[in-house]
């Protein structure tokens, strides 16, 4: 089966525009910015397009600048260098990191706290697992990569939901052979075409969240000739990232319904 994240994130966009309908006001993302590459132009774009779709108000500041009056905070990754990361990202209070990249609200992930946020990459692979009626606790389960946005809160979350997670990089000796036995492979690698036929058994889901540029394509992690016999794949593009930037604005939304309790009368 292909997913058609594109599909599935319209699904999400629009629950969630129905949730910020009933709000007393429009919830308000703000986007901290730190540089305007043109990726990051392209970033800003989509995300300013899906937040409507949302219901939302989207607007981006500079680094530094106030964000108090934001439901929501999103601080548009990579920032420059000399730029702590971490401190910026930390600097946003829990009740408005939608994104889950502070260490508060990460923290509370990871210990699965019932009121925790799901960074939004998470969200979408659980989307993606409920819509097809997957169940993980016994399932083998592989994630490429170990970093802070895709790899390490995937594998915490697969963790939880009972699966057994074996998490390697993209440059094990033996990737081929952590692959061949996996019910479920989720990458986040960012190495084009990483993960060939050859490496995988008949059946096999791939979850692919690993994206890069490849002689002026967006190329995916798998290979697609994976996916005829794969049981469940995810393209690139269309994939996850439509499904991940969807999440975004649903945590959004959920932030500023615990921000603004009251709604308004049916």
């Amino acid at each position: 089966m292909i997913v058609d994240g594109r599909a599935l994130a319209r699904d999400i966009l629009a629950r969630t525009k129905m949730r910020a309908q009933i709000l007393v006001r429009q919830p308000r993302v703000v986007a901290i910015i730190g540089s305007e590459t043109p990726a990051t132009k392209s970033y800003l774009a989509i995300k300013a397009k899906r937040a409507m779709d949302a219901g939302c108000l989207f607007e981006t500041r500079a680094l530094g600048a106030s964000f108090t009056d934001a439901d929501a905070v999103i601080i548009q990754l990579p920032l420059p260098g000399g730029v702590d990361q971490k401190e910026m990202c930390d600097s946003v209070p829990v009740e408005k990191d939608a994104d889950v990249l502070s260490r508060v609200a990460r923290g509370a992930f990871e210990r699965g706290d019932t009121d925790a946020l799901l960074p939004p990459v998470v969200g979408a692979v659980r989307e993606i697992l409920v819509q097809s009626n997957i169940a993980l606790r016994g399932k083998k389960a592989v994630v490429i990569g170990s970093g802070w946005l895709v790899g390490a809160p995937v594998a915490t979350w697969l963790a939880q939901q009972g699966a057994m997670v074996t998490v390697v990089t993209k440059d094990e000796g033996n990737l081929g052979a952590v692959l061949s036995s996996a019910d479920i492979i989720i990458s986040g690698a960012g190495s084009p075409h990483l993960i060939t036929r050859d490496m995988i058994r008949e059946g096999v889901m791939i979850i692919d969240a690993g994206t890069s540029e490849s002689n002026g394509a967006l190329k995916g992690d798998a290979d697609p000739a994976c996916a005829p016999i794969c049981s469940l794949f995810t393209p690139v593009p269309g994939g996850v990232g439509p499904l991940a930037v969807a999440c975004l604005f649903a945590n959004a939304v959920t932030l500023a319904e615990r921000a603004n309790s009251f709604i308004l009368p049916s």
